[in-house]
């Protein structure tokens, strides 16, 4: 963007810069740091300028908004066309107390549903599973049968809203749930709109809730692709999440490339399963986390978009615009919440939400401030999204596309972070003999994921018991506190009152239809169809969430087996 004789000009004024004028001032009163690192601690410089950028190209590498590569943003008006989607994660306790939270929700203004299980649902696991006791309803909604999900969604047109389900293991259970609520509803299957996160190489990656292997479940995962290209195309059956690599304890770097590769294992075993690239890539969509470091996550952000239109275009030869066309869920870090100080939270969350904003992301769940020490109560979830209601509303930040775009440091952490991230991509590549797929089958085998995250989180804790990294309110202004604030319980008879609905589903339900419906569910697992119209028909004959499940694990066993641990 510069010629080679404004370049030369302009570092030989940087240089006069430096030593007239800066180094003066810093041999006088010294620097705050010996050196200045992101959260991930990739370095950074004191100033940056064009010489920094002198290799972008414009067209190359920026572009437009809505146009290839995409840096610049999806869409050509981004939010000046409409904002980001407020999609607040919300479930605890029973199906009826969590429709209440959805219903609080939307009259509060938010514009997407976004759906939390507990933690027997998220395995598989009846809550009247001898190990699911004490953990129904505690972290999540409990959903055994369709009833559970007809009640969820009691009061709501699920054509009218788009909802996110954020389960795996379980995921085409909860899916078939859906399209059998929509059926009763009356909603064409191809108005149904949502996200099921159903990211199973996350899982085995970093996450770890899982029931059987790796290959079944990324057949399982296919199934659901296969599926909604079908019967659900507003529907996205994956939402490939860097989330819970980054909560793990990975970089910025490593969340963006291992998001990436799970993103192109899918694209490669839905093509051997015979489906074509620019029907498989519009279904995909990622879910990212965003961390502290403003201009980090902006910087990766937007590298994600180039690296992916790229790809798409160049190693599976995806030609419609759609297919090269990176769309993102955000959400603030998780990690990042502290239980001293909470109120604190509210800023991290906000410096957190703006770079997403920045960033462009195209919808955004902000965490409440109480998060670390427990469910989140009203109050806090009415800050949280009241967070991205000023944002959108008093910034200015949703007014121009790209605002960052064209910084001398975020063009140059941009470029960094692509080039590191597809660093990274390549090696997993080379682990699979030139497939993606069978380099991340392959990295989860061999624990390659496990020691990459496992050392860039030993780092990070070190810089912080060090003082290198401040954490405010932990390592530095610190303060004698109550930290047990009135926070949000689950009641005590929550589980007797799931486990009387679902004695009373079973009582009520036809045996002989629902041990069909499960021989059907077998047949088309040990014949290696499609196991999702099987899936639909189950739950509609009321069969429950671990019926279904140990069909899956009677035929593949479950991956602790398979890894020795019983």
């Amino acid at each position: 963007m510069y010629d080679e004789d404004e370049l030369a000009d302009i570092r030989e004024a940087r240089e006069d810069w430096e030593s007239e004028t800066r180094d003066p001032t810093r041999e006088r009163f010294g620097e705050r740091k010996d050196r200045f690192a992101t959260v991930s601690n990739l370095e950074v410089d004191d100033l940056y300028t064009p010489n920094d950028v002198a290799g972008v190209d414009y067209e190359e590498d920026l572009g437009f908004p809505g146009e290839f590569p995409f840096t610049r943003g999806p869409y050509p008006t981004m939010y000046r066309g409409r904002t980001w989607t407020m999609r607040q994660f919300a479930g605890f306790g029973t199906a009826e107390e969590t429709n209440d939270r959805f219903h609080f929700l939307v009259e509060n203004g938010q514009t997407g549903l976004s759906t939390a299980f507990d933690m027997p649902s998220l395995m598989g696991k009846d809550s009247d599973d001898p190990l699911s006791d004490g953990e129904v309803g505690k972290e999540g909604v409990a959903v055994d049968t369709l009833r559970d999900m007809e009640i969820l969604f009691d009061g709501i047109d699920v054509g009218e809203v788009s909802t996110s389900f954020t389960i795996n293991p379980s995921a085409p259970v909860i899916y078939a749930m859906y399209v059998a609520l929509a059926d009763q509803q009356g909603v064409p299957r191809e108005e149904i709109r949502g996200t099921l996160q159903n990211d199973m190489l996350k899982e085995f990656i970093a996450q770890k809730e899982w029931v059987i292997p790796p290959a079944p479940s990324l057949d399982m995962v296919t199934d659901t692709v296969e599926f909604a290209a079908e019967q659900t195309p507003k529907f996205h059956p994956i939402s490939v999440s860097g989330y819970h690599i980054r909560e793990a304890g990975s970089t910025a770097v490593q969340e963006l490339a291992f998001t990436l590769a799970d993103g192109f294992a899918y694209v490669e075993d839905a093509l051997e399963r015979g489906m074509d690239i620019d029907t498989v890539a519009p279904l995909l969509s990622f879910f990212f986390n965003s961390h502290n470091s403003i201009f980090e996550e902006v910087a990766k952000f937007r590298a994600a978009r180039r690296i992916y239109a790229r790809v798409m275009e160049e190693w599976y030869d995806a030609e419609d615009d759609a297919s090269k066309r990176l769309k993102f869920h955000t959400q603030t870090a998780g990690q990042s919440l502290t239980a001293q100080q909470p109120l604190n939270n509210i800023v991290r969350v906000t410096i957190q939400a703006l770079a997403g904003v920045l960033g462009g992301t195209q919808s955004l769940h902000t965490n409440s401030f109480d998060e670390a020490l427990a469910l989140p109560g009203e109050e806090a979830v009415r800050v949280a999204l009241r967070t991205q209601q000023i944002i959108a509303e008093e910034s200015g930040a949703a007014d121009v596309i790209d605002p960052l775009g064209g910084s001398f440091f975020v063009e140059s952490l941009t470029d960094e972070v692509e080039a590191e991230a597809m660093a990274y991509i390549e090696e997993i590549r080379e682990m699979g003999d030139g497939s993606v797929r069978d380099g991340v089958l392959a990295g989860i085998d061999e624990g390659y994921f496990h020691r990459e995250i496992q050392g860039a989180s030993y780092e990070y804790q070190e810089r912080v018991e060090e003082g290198e990294e401040i954490v405010v309110g932990v390592n530095k202004y610190t303060m004698e506190e109550d930290t047990r604030p009135d926070i949000l319980t689950v009641d005590e008879d929550t589980q007797d009152r799931q486990l009387e609905r679902l004695a009373a589903v079973k009582d009520e339900r036809d045996d002989e239809a629902v041990e069909a419906a499960l021989d059907d569910v077998r047949a088309a697992v040990e014949a290696g169809e499609n196991v999702m119209p099987s899936l639909v028909e189950a739950v509609k004959a009321y069969a429950t969430m671990g019926e279904i499940m140990d069909v899956f694990a009677e035929e593949h066993g479950t991956y602790r087996e398979t890894v020795g641990v019983v």
